[in-house]
């Protein structure tokens, strides 16, 4: 970054003051924050069998998706543009938001290693089988709480997958389930400011339970210490909407969900969990399972769990909701 603009826009701006950080982030993103790939990251990207995107659908509605394909279907032809080639997916209802001019987040996770880069850009093109992203911001993340896994195909992941999606009035026994067990998932959220739309998708991850799940179906989420970007949290203060993506990592299976957001300094039942800086609140708008989809299945390795998890917590059990 260079100049005298900020590399934060008012809603990351908004959460550094908060922790006193503005003029320590200024220094850190006009340093850290590009608008090319370096040669490290350009090498990156093509050693990957996945994907996470965030997207924005005619609604506004964020979304958090993922795509796969053998290692190289993440190309860098140039410092400045990312191709994906992968088949469309109009089943995905992030698929609505990955068109010529759009605003698209990408987070490249290796989580055999913890490594992880994001960027955020522009679709420049889109055929069907490929989508061409002109970037406009690329940077590195830390390896916090990522929780290690090695992922393998147990299928052709240029066969499209066969169960039609389901979409839920409400978060079933399943979806629950599976958020109860999540120590990952992924969140897309954006910024609409003057010079236009900025979408953005990034990884949370703690030890299984740290999603709470309230009998209306909100989910409250326990902010860790971090990098202090405050990129998701400053979308959310400036739309209040964020999308999010559960994983089954066994079976393929996803849980996407697009709704309200709001971030919290507290909870409302005041039940503080051990390590939370702050916490995050999304209420589900819309929720969209889709088994099977993911060709992708992930190995757990001897030292899968975070080491950065040490000292944070996670919700006790609530009693599933009554019929």
């Amino acid at each position: 970054m260079s100049g005298n603009r900020s590399p934060w826009h008012p809603g990351e701006l908004r959460m550094q003051r908060t922790v006193d950080a503005v003029a320590e982030m200024d220094a850190v993103g006009r340093r850290v924050i590009r608008d090319h790939l370096t040669d490290q990251h350009r090498d990156f990207y093509p050693l990957l069998p996945f994907v996470l995107l965030g997207a924005v659908d005619a609604q506004g509605g964020p979304w958090a998706t993922l795509r796969s394909g053998r290692p190289g279907f993440l190309g860098t032809p140039d410092r400045y543009h990312l191709t994906i080639r992968a088949p469309q997916d109009r089943d995905d209802p992030a698929d609505a938001g990955l068109v010529p001019g759009a605003a698209v987040g990408v987070l490249g996770l290796q989580s055999e290693t913890r490594r992880r880069n994001r960027l955020n850009g522009t679709v420049a093109g889109a055929d069907g089988g490929a989508l061409r992203i002109a970037l406009h911001e690329s940077f590195g993340n830390c390896p916090k709480y990522i929780h290690r896994r090695v992922p393998v195909f147990n299928r052709d992941p240029a066969l499209p997958p066969v169960a039609p999606p389901e979409h839920l009035p409400v978060l079933d026994a399943a979806a629950r389930t599976l958020i109860r067990a999540a120590e990952t998932f992924f969140v897309a959220s954006y910024y609409q400011g003057p010079a236009g739309r900025r979408a953005d998708v990034s990884h949370r991850g703690g030890d299984p339970g740290f999603v709470r799940v309230d009998a209306d179906g909100t989910l409250t989420v326990p902010d860790f210490a971090g990098n202090r970007f405050f990129n998701t949290f400053g979308n959310i203060l400036e739309t209040g909407r964020a999308g999010l993506l559960f994983v089954d990592w066994g079976r393929g299976d996803t849980l996407q969900i697009s709704g309200e957001a709001a971030v919290l300094t507290h909870v409302p039942d005041d039940q503080a969990l051990p390590g939370a800086e702050r916490y995050w609140q999304v209420r589900p708008c819309r929720i969209i399972r889709r088994r099977g989809v993911v060709p992708l299945r992930w190995q757990d390795t001897e030292e899968a769990r975070s080491p950065f998890l040490a000292g944070t917590g996670v919700w006790p059990e609530r009693p599933a909701p009554s019929r």
